[in-house]
């Protein structure tokens, strides 16, 4: 099986599971219990705390707070600030954004906040200025992604945050699940005041991540319960998964091989742009204003959903956007907001390259492809508008 789909989730290390393995069997106590086992427990979780903290560049563990995943954090981040602040109800965030902010940012346009959405143009870049235009002195909570799911854009967040420090009293909110652990991140240099990660996009199992939350910044409990987490979300740890998440930050922070994953995106770019004649690129094509492990490809005039699936019988696994709305039959909302055409957008493929990649896995999947699309256009019922590409290849 070939994975390309390491936006959506990715493999747990082997270093991460013998890390937790003895969590799950000998090391079992309560970390809230005073004996020893409880206290070795809470020993594990203050340890991968400063794991997460030196990855992101936390000024100090006691700013990570764990959670069970990124959408957790996010909801906790921009939820409990209105909760802490109710007059302060104008959030500014973008149409790009993840489900987890998206969908929280609609719903709470309709219980009485005002929600002003920043556009993107066609590479999914934001014009800066449009957020000086945008932030007032009540605006409330900024929430802006550092990296995109679907197309790896990112959004120049030390830039953004000098910005809303400087015209507004608002706090930013940055996305930073899909970015952690594939670009450097040192949070002591940017104005991030909260910062959402998730372990499952880095090597650690699902049902773990974490928020950031800056020395100062005040939120109430996502979860009213005990006094876990420093009073800040209540619940019994999840001891094993906070290990690995704190063995995956370890592991991410001392890997080496990042422009190797590059290289093998950029081949595989490359070819597919190069070879196959319906083929475009969602996103800019400096590569430096992207994830150096994604490329979101369209294949105009066929459904990705296809592509995946004849990919699949093929021992080749990849998406056609989020994970998160995978099961809909809509053109993905970034690519809408980026104005991609819908017989392109219906076309989407993401291909997101992890650690255990090879080049060998590469070259079969560019062997592979070509065959899926071309015979996937000589079954489509565009045959006007493909007999052109069909005969020119790039």
């Amino acid at each position: 099986m070939i994975y390309l789909d390491n936006n959506a989730t990715t493999r747990v290390a082997p270093e991460v599971f013998d890390a937790m393995r003895p969590y799950l069997t000998d090391v079992y106590g309560n970390p809230s219990s005073a004996h020893s086992l409880g206290r070795k427990m809470k020993a594990a979780i203050g340890h991968a705390r400063e794991q997460v903290a030196e990855l992101i560049g936390a000024s100090n563990p006691g700013e990570i707070v764990f959670t069970s995943c990124g959408s957790e954090s996010d909801n906790w981040a921009i939820g409990g600030f209105l909760e802490q602040n109710p007059t302060r109800r104008h959030i500014i965030t973008t149409r790009v954004e993840h489900e987890a902010v998206r969908n929280l940012c609609e719903h709470l346009a309709q219980i009485g906040c005002e929600v002003t959405w920043l556009e993107v143009d066609g590479d999914g870049e934001l014009n800066l200025d449009d957020l000086r235009q945008a932030l007032r002195r009540d605006t409330g909570i900024v929430s802006i992604m550092l990296a995109n799911n679907e197309t790896g854009v990112l959004f120049p967040v030390d830039k953004i945050g000098k910005i809303v420090r400087e015209k507004s009293d608002a706090v930013f909110h940055v996305d930073g699940v899909q970015a952690v652990g594939k670009i450097p991140i040192n949070l002591k240099e940017l104005e991030v005041d909260l910062f959402a990660l998730s372990g499952h996009k880095l090597h650690a199992p699902q049902g773990v991540g974490a928020l950031y939350v800056r020395n100062g910044i005040k939120l109430p409990p996502f979860i009213i319960g005990g006094g876990q987490e420093s009073g800040r979300r209540a619940g019994t740890s999840a001891v094993p998964n906070i290990v690995a998440l704190g063995a995956a930050c370890e592991l991410a922070r001392t890997f080496n091989e990042h422009e190797r994953i590059e290289s093998l995106r950029n081949k595989l770019e490359d070819t597919i742009l190069r070879s196959i004649a319906n083929a475009r690129l969602n996103g800019p094509p400096d590569r430096s204003r992207r994830l150096p492990n994604t490329a979101n490809i369209s294949f105009a005039y066929v459904e990705g959903e296809n592509i995946m699936v004849h990919l699949d019988q093929a021992g080749i696994c990849v998406s056609t956007g989020s994970a998160c709305h995978s099961t809909t039959k809509e053109s993905s909302p970034t690519l809408r907001a980026m104005n991609v055409p819908y017989t392109a957008a219906q076309g989407s493929i993401r291909f997101s390259l992890g650690r255990y990649n090879t080049e060998a896995e590469i070259d079969y999947t560019l062997k592979v492809l070509p065959e899926i699309v071309t015979k996937l256009i000589e079954m489509s019922p565009y045959d006007k508008e493909l007999k052109a590409l069909k005969t020119s290849p790039r």
